[in-house]
């Protein structure tokens, strides 16, 4: 898959997702609207209902009133005797006497002409005393209209009521009407928590599915890489082997022993080279499949080490190289497979002899640490930038070299390294600047304490 198609799909990708976003924007939209729009017809109808029962009440009252003057001479004005105090609350002037029960009487055939079916409660204020003598809760029944729920409370003093006349009073409450009308709605969030869990859900599949197809074309492209490297490292050993072939075969040489040595040892030398190649490659195809297993041994790492500069001697003669060593461990001896642990080892010296200028330097340390081995190798080569340290040690990638096109390698390297060490339980880094060099730095715990 190319870049212009991953491009392709990341667009069509996201003008999807916009889509989704856009419609379920507009959907949570009409939702909201049809709810407020419900809302608004039933607080419309709650407040014609409220009005209503508020214009009944006080036709029921101003009818109690015209009746309680009827016996008596001295009556209040019809009219003004009647106050609102809220939607449930009414308070209605008197300035006689009254029995309660009378009272009671009154208010219940009132309020049955006005078809009034709300339980109510009222009360008889007594200015004198400055208290309300409240009478039973009122409730209507279908079989007895009205009727009693208990004994009156008695004695229980007014709050904070203040009149400008002295006088009586009385007043009615309807406890289970509402005092005000009130907007019961409260905007939901469930479309909008939905609407981001969907969208959340989108984003989400939609990212992975990119970082998917990214690492898979990365993939693709570095093993198309690692293709075109294994191609170009195995042609040059079977070049120089078909020719020093071709040459034993065409050429009398029986006289010239110095010369058929020569070529016999080119034939040597690149036949071992193809065998490391394969051999490197076979171990990476076991190591993906877990199928590599390591024969532990007792190993002296300074005696290894020692072992491996030595068979780098004709190497460093042909780069013209200088290797100190400075090992300094105490405790040297760790638990590991000899053939993984020298191939570990080889590669990182044949790293830093490949990426030296020109005269390669390399240093190699040994320090007792944290109960095991920590080695060093330190060269002065063309180093590593910093945004390529974090990709070094993945299979088959190969940190670009500039204009240095002699470095040969298929990017398995430092990732067989890695997983060598990671599998002897021991940890590795890199560090590194441009132009100054690299250290790799490897630890091992011991094999005895």
């Amino acid at each position: 898959m190319n870049r212009s198609t991953i491009n392709g799909v990341i667009i069509i990708g996201v003008i999807a997702i916009l889509s989704i976003l856009i419609v379920q924007i507009s959907w949570v939209k009409r939702t909201v609207k049809a709810q407020y729009d419900a809302v608004a017809i039933l607080e419309s109808r709650d407040s014609l209902n409220t009005k209503q029962f508020e214009e009944s009440v006080r036709i029921a009252l101003r009818n109690s009133v015209q009746e309680i003057s009827t016996f008596h001479t001295d009556s209040s004005d019809v009219y003004g005797a009647v106050k609102q105090k809220s939607s449930n609350h009414f308070l209605v002037d008197i300035n006689e006497d009254l029995h309660p029960y009378y009272l009671e009487q009154v208010l219940k055939r009132s309020f049955y002409d006005q078809g009034i079916t709300e339980n109510f409660r009222y009360g008889i204020y007594d200015c004198y005393n400055d208290s309300i003598v409240f009478g039973n809760l009122i409730r209507f029944t279908r079989d007895s209209l009205y009727e009693a729920t208990g004994d009156s409370d008695v004695g229980i003093t007014s709050l904070d009521l203040l009149w400008e006349k002295d006088g009586h009073y009385f007043t009615v409450y309807f406890p289970e009407v509402s005092a005000q009308s009130e907007s019961y709605f409260v905007e939901s969030k469930e479309p909008w928590i939905y609407l981001t869990v969907v969208v959340g859900l989108a984003l989400g599949f939609f990212a992975f599915a990119v970082s998917i197809i990214i690492r898979q074309k990365r993939i693709s492209e570095v093993k198309t890489d690692f293709i075109n490297n294994m191609t170009h490292e195995l042609k040059t050993p079977i070049s120089s082997i078909g020719l020093s072939s071709e040459m034993l075969m065409q050429t009398d040489l029986s006289d010239n022993p110095d010369r058929l040595k020569r070529y016999a040892e080119i034939i040597f030398k690149e036949n071992k080279r193809l065998e490391q190649l394969v051999e490197r490659v076979l171990n990476m195809a076991k190591l993906d499949q877990s199928e590599l297993k390591l024969e532990y041994e007792a190993i002296d790492l300074h005696e290894l080490i020692e072992r491996i500069l030595d068979g780098f001697h004709f190497d460093e003669m042909i780069y013209d190289g200088e290797t100190t060593m400075n090992l300094k461990a105490e405790k040297h001896w760790i638990q590991g497979d000899m053939v993984h642990l020298t191939n570990i080892i080889y590669n990182l010296l044949d790293n830093a002899i490949k990426y030296s200028n020109e005269t390669s330097k390399i240093e190699i340390k040994s320090i007792d640490k944290n109960d095991g081995i920590e080695i060093k190798i330190i060269d002065n080569g063309i180093g590593i930038a910093k945004e390529q340290l974090a990709h070094v040690f993945e299979q088959f990638y190969r940190v670009p070299t500039g204009d240095m096109h002699n470095v040969k390698g298929f990017g398995l390297g430092l990732y067989y390294v890695k997983m060598i060490v990671e599998k002897h339980k021991g940890k590795i880094n890199v560090e590194s600047k441009i132009g100054k060099g690299t250290t790799f730095t490897i630890w091992f715990p011991r094999a005895f304490k």
